[in-house]
């Protein structure tokens, strides 16, 4: 251990030289002798001496006690007056320096020696309480969550800011008032008040959760759910003394860019420990001096010639006259602990040597009772710290120090792995760069956001994401960061998944819109196909070839509802369905086209009914085979399975659908399956990872648009080698299956009606004219919806139906549509788009309207679509 270094300052009375000498004699180091107070000063910079003993009457401009207050300010080093010939005011003017003590002249060296035990003994406790306060006032500024504390009566004794700001009431306001006026808790469930949380924990004398589902009614009404604790706080028999409450916001579990950046504070209380007394006795235990302490304290003043522990303090609970006696027969040193003298505590040393003894007896009251209180108050801290739902640790030297619980769950090492284990390396290698730069720069002082998140790996190589909220503070003398980690991973995939749906959001739109467009263009080539077909005989050389036109019409088609599909603009004609009925007709259909693939069905029995298009349906499922096979090169197995399940709101909140009963379908392969950046993008339209030629890459985005419009979702789960698993979750409808009728009609119908035609598009309104004529109707056209109610107005008793387009500029086909029906509440329309039968179009039908047609049409389907609707409006009349 090194030796104490002591700095001796004074004038050559003082005995300088021989000072040293008797300091080296005590084992000290002395390399400083001086006799100026600005010499002093000078040598303390140089050397950092551990004590200085300082002449009260030293020469020159500066005094010893103004020497002694300089020290004390600038250096913090402990001084013991060597007082001589110092008078009564000078001892008075020393007490403002608060020296460790004072040692008059002529004195023995087991004085001294006694006076700097003390001295370095004390300087060094109150430098461990000063660390120890320093470290506690950086938790207390940086803590998350909402603290209130509580006595056993439950009245409010602290409050921290973040609890301040939750409850709406001011610290100031809330001192000394009944928790239950500012903590009101109720049931989110039954809206009923909650028990009181201290109340109940001051009962069963546990640490307790608050109830689930927990309310906090803030002061201006706002109601916040929240989530914590209550602990309560002992004595040191185990009674209960108040209650620590620690709760939290839990509004926002979303996009973790808010922020949380609560602090706590917690009050410790401060110790102050009195100077230490020091009487010297004679061989007979007569009282021959005593020091400024003694003058100091209050009581008694002994008397020179008193005979100690028997005229002077002679109440303690031991023979203290014997034990004088004995040390100084038997020469022998002798320290007596926590004696009791009346109300106070004292720890007492006898000293002997040659000509009595020294005794020192310090006033350690105050000290025990400030050690009681900060026994309680670090109880306080660490229940705060080890129940805190945040990981709370120390960095320092590049590693975790002091961690909490919290802190081992969440990493998953030890406490002496993480002593062992450069921080850095629990850091994901992407981010490990930056955190340790902002360490750094923290511990240099830097100015820097007190917030931030990165990712971690935990001890089986999770990738967790963490929001870090630190401070800059001291741990055991030396710079380090107390940091306050909460893991955010749920927060962050519920980011990610959202930003994947206004994704898919946004190419759905444009998917959609590229669907109708080119609707519109193979609605041409469509109908100028059926024109020329319409009087062609077979045996025309031109026949077969329009043929093939048109069924390359038809494949285009195809693509635009695959499109329209993923755009959720792909939903025709819903009805109630046994989604069991759809599957083993799709599968028995694929079956027997992919011999290779052998495949497994398991049915729920009594499936739910949905509310589906079965065509959309279909094609989704198909989709999903397709999908399989072209995984399973080789042939292989492919399992599918119903289920009935009831979803609940924690189970559907990223997929952004509503809680309640949904029909599952598990479509499972055996093939190669796929790896997580696959994954990220399968949904994707034109994403493929098969060559050239061997798809489109819109089967799978389909499926999840066909999905999505159903008020259901998809999920896949797979891994490289070990095949796929899509999974679908269909709502639930109340209504009953119903039986159809299939109903026949002739290849091609005609009329002689006028009908009014509304297209924006001249290729549309040229090619379909033509057709009308051929089918022998009389055409108007207008090319706005304006222009159709103007020309329906004038014509109203010849026009028998109106053909409307759904997307048009100015004037829509919705609205065109309300501007008819006021003109004629009986008006029948077909709308025609180049969208699937969905959205606007879906209400205008629920809303009246007679039929839709979806773009491109031929002039067979549109022969028959008119006449369905004139023949049913003529056979109503004439029931009439």
């Amino acid at each position: 251990m090194a030796k104490a270094k002591i700095l001796v300052v004074g004038n050559e009375s003082l005995g300088k030289s021989d000072l040293k000498s008797r300091l080296i004699r005590l084992g000290y180091s002395a390399p400083g002798v001086v006799s100026s107070g600005a010499e002093a000063l000078r040598r303390i910079s140089e050397i950092g001496p551990d004590l200085v003993l300082m002449d009260i009457s030293l020469k020159g401009e500066m005094d010893g006690i103004e020497a002694a207050r300089q020290i004390r300010d600038r250096f913090d080093v402990p001084v013991i007056y060597l007082a001589a010939d110092a008078d009564e005011n000078a001892l008075e003017r020393a007490k403002i320096t608060e020296p460790m003590s004072y040692v008059r002249q002529p004195f023995a060296e087991r004085e001294l020696q006694v006076a700097i035990a003390i001295a370095l003994s004390q300087h060094q406790i109150e430098e461990k309480l000063k660390n120890r306060e320093q470290w506690l006032a950086g938790t207390r500024e940086s803590i998350g969550d909402a603290v209130i504390v509580t006595d056993a009566q439950g009245h409010i004794q602290f409050m921290n800011p973040m609890a301040a700001s939750l409850t709406g009431w001011r610290q100031e306001e809330a001192w000394g008032r009944n928790l239950t006026n500012v903590l009101q808790v109720m049931d989110e469930e039954t809206g009923k008040q909650i028990k009181n949380p201290a109340k109940r924990v001051l009962q069963e004398n546990l640490i307790l959760p608050m109830a689930n589902h927990s309310i906090l009614l803030a002061k201006n009404g706002k109601k916040i759910p929240i989530e914590g604790h209550g602990a309560p706080i002992k004595d040191q028999r185990g009674n209960p003394t108040g209650v620590v409450l620690a709760f939290r916001d839990i509004t926002e579990r979303k996009p973790a860019e808010e922020a949380l950046r609560d602090k706590e504070a917690f009050n410790f209380a401060l110790f102050e420990y009195n100077p230490v007394q020091t009487i010297v006795v004679d061989l007979e235990g007569r009282i021959v001096k005593f020091n400024l302490a003694i003058r100091e304290a209050n009581g008694r003043l002994p008397k020179i010639g008193d005979v100690m522990y028997q005229d002077y303090a002679g109440k303690h609970a031991i023979d203290m006259y014997g034990e004088l006696m004995e040390c100084i027969k038997s020469g022998k040193t002798k320290i007596f602990p926590g004696q009791k003298y009346g109300d106070r505590v004292l720890s007492i040393t006898i000293s002997p040597f040659l000509k009595g003894a020294i005794i020192t007896s310090e006033d350690i009251t105050h000290r025990k009772r400030a050690e009681e209180a900060l026994r309680e108050s670090e109880e306080k801290y660490r229940i705060l710290v080890d129940h805190a739902n945040e990981a709370i640790f120390i960095a320092q030297d590049g590693v975790v120090k002091f961690p909490n619980p919290s802190t081992l769950a969440l990493i998953g090492y030890s406490t002496e792995e993480l002593a062992q284990t450069p921080f850095v390396n629990l850091i994901h290698p992407e981010d490990r760069q930056m955190v340790w730069e902002n360490h750094q720069k923290r511990l240099r002082g830097e100015d820097l956001p007190h917030i931030y998140s990165f990712r971690v790996l935990n001890r089986s190589g999770e990738e967790l994401w963490v929001q870090l909220s630190t401070v800059l503070t001291t741990w055991e003398g030396r710079p380090a960061t107390l940091n306050y980690l909460r893991d955010v991973t749920p927060l962050k995939k519920l980011e990610l998944q959202f930003q994947q749906a206004q994704k898919m959001e946004a190419i759905g739109t444009l998917a959609g819109g590229i669907a109708h467009d080119f609707n519109n263009l193979l609605m041409g080539i469509q109908g100028y196909i059926s024109l020329m077909l319409f009087n062609m005989d077979s045996t025309h050389p031109h026949h077969e070839n329009l043929k093939k036109i048109e069924e390359h019409v038809r494949s285009g088609a195809s693509l635009t509802s695959q499109l329209l599909g993923f755009a959720r603009r792909g939903k025709y004609e819903v009805k109630p369905t046994d989604l069991n009925q759809i599957i083993q007709r799709s599968s028995e259909m694929f079956e027997r086209t992919k011999k290779e693939i052998k495949i497994y069905r398991k049915y729920q029995e009594d499936t739910w009914i949905v509310e589906v298009d079965r065509g959309q349906i279909e094609q989704l499922l198909l989709n999903l085979y397709v999908n399989a096979w072209q995984a399973m090169a080789e042939g292989g197995s492919l399992y599918l399975e119903t289920k009935n399940v009831t979803l609940s709101k924690e189970y559907i909140k990223p997929f952004w659908v509503q809680p309640g009963d949904y029909v599952k379908i598990s479509v499972t392969d055996t093939g190669m399956g796929m790896d997580e950046k696959t994954k990220q993008r399968i949904f994707e339209p034109f994403f493929t990872t098969k060559g050239m030629g061997r798809g489109t890459g819109l089967g799978l985005a389909s499926a999840y648009g066909i999905v999505k419009n159903h008020g259901g979702f998809i999920n896949v789960y797979s891994e490289k080698g070990q095949g796929t698993t899509f999974t679908i979750y269909l709502p639930v409808t109340g209504k009953e299956l119903k039986e159809e009728k299939k109903v026949l009609s002739a290849e091609l119908l005609r009329g002689t009606e006028t009908i009014l035609l509304v297209d924006d598009e001249d290729t549309i309104i040229n090619v379909v004219e033509k057709a009308l004529n051929l089918l022998g109707y009389r055409v108007l056209i207008a090319r706005g919806g304006e222009e159709a109610a103007e020309i329906y107005r004038e014509n109203q008793q010849e026009i028998a139906l109106v053909i409307l387009d759904m997307i048009m500029p100015g004037i829509g086909g919705g609205e065109a549509y309300d501007l008819l029906k006021e003109i004629n509440p009986h008006v029948k329309a077909i709308l025609s788009s180049g969208y699937s039968f969905n959205g606007e179009a879906a209400h205008i039908i629920a809303m009246g309207c007679d039929g839709f047609i979806q773009k491109p049409f031929g002039i067979k389907e549109l022969s028959k679509k008119i006449r369905e609707i004139l023949d049913k409006t003529q056979g109503e009349l004439g029931g009439k």
